[in-house]
């Protein structure tokens, strides 16, 4: 008996993991929910100074903006990435699972919305420009962090995901068959006309099968031209395709109930609206 009450006095592991300090739990429904005045007026913020610092991006580039306004654009621009830093390490101390959020989708877009701009103060010297300008198109992409604030296109993602294995069958489809329509073209209009190498020929095709039509290069031949226009003819057949794969997953995701739980561990969404735990790491809601 005495081994019995010895044992009931140890806590549950599993309780004291659940365990969680209220201001995380407040903290989380800020930053990760909408629902809440505090949620949505964070949400729209942000939103804003996303938008914000791609606009400082982007004139940056210009140069006579940037020989006139060059100072204050790296202003705004270490003002905007101390606001994300501080964002990013919010998201991480609110969520059960930090490592799990961090190697998430958008987890990634957070980091990479800061770090360029820390890693461009070790890169000094005018033999680093080039990188240094690759870090900064880099922060464009803080303008994927504007996803998880719209919910059409995490629908629009899931649908994605959802066929991405018939989309890479049907790229190899094509790709396939822009290898045989080059290798043709190469033999029967030859350098002459333009087609000097297989490769080319293939670039050809893409761009006859794409409907997109440069023109830079065009057969000559009878033959070379009655092939163009199969090709240019299956073009159109072959662009509904993958129209056709993402709109039945997008009708299958829209039959299916709507989901509004989301996991504070890990920070996914889709979840049922009955769900017990998190589909993603188990944890419980």
């Amino acid at each position: 008996m005495d081994k019995v009450a010895a044992l009931e006095k140890i806590p549950n592991m599993n309780e004291t993991h659940n365990k969680r300090a209220p201001w995380r739990d407040t903290l989380h429904e800020i930053i990760f929910g909408a629902e809440t005045p505090a949620g949505k007026w964070f949400d729209i913020l942000l939103i804003v100074s996303i938008l914000a610092s791609v606009l400082a991006v982007m004139l940056d580039s210009v140069s006579s903006i940037s020989i006139n306004y060059g100072s204050l654009l790296t202003g705004i621009e270490w003002f905007f990435t101390i606001v994300f830093t501080i964002e990013y390490i919010l998201r991480l101390i609110c969520v059960g699972r930090p490592l799990l959020y961090a190697t998430s989708f958008f987890g990634i877009v957070d980091l990479l919305a800061i770090i360029p701009t820390y890693i461009s103060l070790f890169i000094p010297g005018s033999e680093y420009l080039l990188v240094v300008r690759v870090l900064r198109i880099l922060r464009i992409f803080r303008v994927l962090k504007l996803v998880q604030y719209m919910s059409e296109a995490l629908f629009l993602m899931k649908a994605l995901r959802a066929s991405i294995r018939k989309i890479i069958v049907f790229l190899f489809t094509v790709l396939t068959l822009v290898i045989i329509f080059g290798s043709m073209m190469y033999l029967i209009e030859g350098a002459e006309n333009g087609f000097t190498s297989i490769p080319r020929s293939i670039y050809w095709a893409i761009v006859t099968l794409t409907t997109v039509g440069y023109g830079d290069i065009s057969p000559q031949t009878n033959i070379g031209q009655m092939l163009a226009a199969c090709i240019m003819i299956l073009g159109y057949s072959i662009i509904a395709v993958p129209t056709g794969i993402v709109t039945v997953e997008l009708s299958q995701l829209s039959s299916k109930k709507k989901a509004t739980q989301l996991c504070k561990d890990c920070g996914a969404e889709g979840h049922d609206a009955d769900a017990d735990f998190c589909k993603y790491c188990g944890a419980k809601f």
